[in-house]
């Protein structure tokens, strides 16, 4: 698996689009994306086994609950699995919490993504319940991995977010206003 310190592969897929239902049509449902669409952005890209499963809509949802604040923190926020983007559509037209989605879904259908990124399980060949926070440069500064049947906190990673912006010492449990470790002070 690739960690932290390593440069997000190049990849290319077909996603659904980030759009409220009310405001999509055939000719905007799919879009094209890869890693240079967000130029500039921080990356919360997070993969999910599969559509239509009942832990991964919980996530899908939270982390589209928290998406105005990941915004705030210009990060682009991605949820992918190696469903095709038809699945995508179909799955959110017919979940509720998913209807009015405010990011996109990635089909990483050839799993060329989740294999470079050492996160497609082998037994189940699907992508294992991995989040990579990617920094505006692309490189990987933050790697967590849970079982497929074991959903994440988006709060947390929205808490890790704000610790890697810092660009300073953050102590455990620390959280945005709090007070970094000042090395001066520690001396």
């Amino acid at each position: 698996m690739l960690g932290v310190g390593s440069k997000l592969p190049a990849f290319s897929v077909k996603a659904t689009a980030a759009k409220p239902l009310a405001d999509i049509n055939i000719d905007n449902v799919f879009v094209d994306v890869t890693n240079e669409s967000y130029q500039g952005k921080w990356l919360v890209l997070f993969f999910y086994p599969k559509d239509f499963t009942f832990v991964c809509p919980t996530e899908i949802a939270a982390f589209g609950d928290l998406n105005e604040e990941f915004a705030d923190r210009d990060a682009q926020v991605l949820g992918a699995s190696v469903d095709s983007e038809f699945v995508h559509w179909a799955w959110r037209k017919h979940q509720e919490e998913l209807k009015d989605l405010p990011f996109p879904l990635l089909a990483d259908v050839r799993r060329e993504l989740s294999t470079s990124l050492g996160i497609l399980d082998e037994k189940e060949g699907v992508s294992q319940r991995a989040t990579f926070i990617v920094d505006p440069q692309g490189i990987i500064r933050f790697v967590m991995v849970t079982d497929l049947n074991v959903g994440r906190n988006p709060k947390e990673v929205l808490r890790i977010l704000d610790a890697l912006q810092t660009d300073e010492l953050c102590p455990c449990n620390w959280n945005k206003g709090d007070k970094t470790i000042d090395l001066a002070e520690a001396a």
